[in-house]
């Protein structure tokens, strides 16, 4: 078998010779530690090892896929993609990213990932010990997992791209189950990076979280002040995060299209891309193109889409180096880098005064069946806490909170300094607390 080096010159050599315009290859190597622990036995524990490589071909004018594991039939690839671009009827242009330089980036040193495979699960299992003597009321876990790996990542291509990084991951994922009387509750949370060996802040906030759930109550249906904490904000910002992209606003798939320097929420939201946030930088994006921080809205005011080679050759700018794929497989599409809304200076315990009565909105589920990104509209199943007075007086749980997702961003009335990011995953999205004038709560 070929290495990466030679299979790569072959496939470019092979694809030239047969009237390919340009050829490209995204390769990733990793090596993936996982151990999950239930009560003190190792329940699932893998070492993978994975090599994958997809050629993109350019052949009149249309982008053709094919991917292999195995680094021996460089005809017989490029041939694959070649048909694959045959068959596609789309005739919009599909640049490639051409040489170019990159901005350094600092990264934090990862030794967990360095440590043995001994070590990784005898660290899982004392965050389980840890979490099951935290409180009396801890019955079990539904979940305890440690989770390593380091990822090569090299896009080549024949207009002289040499784009290669190195990246190295770590978290640990908690979900006790805690019982009170005949009722059982359970929550989860999560910790990214090289700190994941002082995990007693995920073990107080899964309990935290847990226990706040017991008791829990609707409410009468109305009107409601909220304050949307900041996991709670994310996941929505997530689920809408699409309306940004051009390619949805290009479709007609986005209430955002023609709105460039229009107020699209209240001018306290700012939001950012920033492939340099220091927890998850990158020096390129899925295209080689190098990165660099784009403002979306900033003081209300939308500023930018996110784009991809492809949709800004569209509509004739320059890419924010917002190119994603799904997986090594998969074709370009876009995707956020560390997409968020920037915090604010007031504490969450400040917003919970401030909010004097309405609901917390602690938890939001049913993202990807409860709303529509094109439209903006949203009906989520939600969990959280009824407060009068700026006091918390009790669990609410069966609510269902439904609104517009602009409309949401434009009655924002307040943000908080409690900007918190969700896991890692085809981009990173992240928000601080909101508080939001009104939300409509369907209860009793």
């Amino acid at each position: 078998m070929m290495t990466f080096e030679q299979f790569k010159d072959e496939c470019f050599r092979i694809a030239l010779e047969k009237g390919c315009e340009s050829a490209e290859v995204y390769a990733i190597s990793s090596d993936g530690f996982s151990v999950n622990i239930l009560m003190g036995e190792i329940a699932k524990y893998s070492i993978e090892r994975n090599n994958g490589l997809n050629l993109r071909v350019l052949f009149n004018g249309k982008s053709g896929y094919a991917y292999t594991e195995v680094f021996e039939d460089a005809e017989s690839l490029v041939d694959h993609a070649i048909d694959n671009a045959k068959a596609i009827e789309n005739t919009d242009a599909n640049p490639m990213q051409g040489e170019c330089e990159y901005p350094e980036i600092e990264e934090k040193p990862n030794p967990v990932v360095e440590m043995s495979e001994d070590e990784k699960i005898a660290l899982a299992m004392n965050l389980e010990k840890d979490t099951l003597a935290f409180d009396d009321r801890v019955n079990r876990t539904r979940f305890c997992s440690v989770d390593t790996g380091v990822s090569s990542t090299h896009i080549h291509n024949t207009l002289g791209l040499h784009a290669d990084s190195e990246d190295k991951y770590s978290y640990a994922v908690i979900m006790p189950i805690l019982r009170q009387g005949e009722e059982e509750n359970s929550s989860f949370a999560f910790k990214f990076g090289p700190d994941i060996t002082e995990y007693n802040d995920i073990i107080k906030e899964s309990v935290d979280n847990a226990l706040m759930q017991f008791n829990a109550k609707t409410v009468d249906s109305g009107e409601y002040r909220v304050l949307l904490r900041n996991d709670a904000a994310g996941s929505l910002l997530q689920a809408f995060s699409s309306m940004f992209f051009a390619g949805s606003v290009q479709k007609g798939l986005s209430l955002l299209a023609g709105k460039l320097g229009e107020q699209v929420a209240n001018p306290a939201i700012t939001i950012i891309d920033d492939p340099f946030e220091k927890d998850n930088p990158r020096k390129f994006d899925a295209e080689g193109v190098p990165s660099v921080v784009t403002t979306v809205v900033e003081n209300g005011v939308l500023k930018s889409y996110l784009y991809n080679l492809k949709t800004a050759l569209k509509d004739g700018v320059v890419s924010t180096s917002n190119a994603g794929r799904a997986g090594v497989a998969a074709p370009v599409e876009t995707a956020p880098s560390n997409f968020y809304i920037m915090k604010g200076e007031k504490s969450y315990d400040k917003l919970v005064s401030e909010l004097d009565h309405g609901l917390i909105i602690t938890e939001l589920s049913g993202l990807h069946a409860g709303l529509n990104p094109v439209s903006g509209d949203f009906s989520l199943i939600a969990k959280g806490l009824l407060v009068d007075k700026g006091t918390i007086l009790r669990s609410v749980d069966q609510i269902t909170c439904a609104g517009n997702f602009l409309t949401m961003m434009k009655n924002i009335i307040d943000i908080g300094s409690d900007l918190r990011f969700g896991p890692p995953g085809f981009g990173r999205v992240g928000s601080p607390s909101l508080l939001i004038d009104k939300l409509i709560i369907s209860g009793k």
